[in-house]
């Protein structure tokens, strides 16, 4: 499984993309800098992260940093996957 290929598919799914994520690397920046990335996109991301790879998400794992760049959510998905 492409873990960085399944987040950024997922991503471009639930902020309404369509297709403009298979561009995006580790390093594209999300929060602050993706405007489509809300509060609300957040949620579902986290929901959706949790529902495709199967790993439990609990309130105490996140923070800002996890959704610093694609990079830094496909690493914490990676934690969770190896836990």
């Amino acid at each position: 499984m492409d873990v960085t290929q399944e987040v950024i598919q997922l991503l471009d799914g639930i902020l309404n993309w369509h297709g403009r994520g298979a561009a995006f690397t580790r390093d594209t920046a999300l929060l602050g800098v993706m405007p489509d990335l809300d509060s609300m996109a957040v949620l579902s991301l986290i929901v959706g992260l949790g529902e495709r790879f199967g790993i439990a998400i609990d309130d105490d794992d996140l923070h800002g940093d996890i959704f610093q760049n694609i990079g830094s959510l496909v690493d914490f998905v990676d934690a969770k996957l190896t836990h």
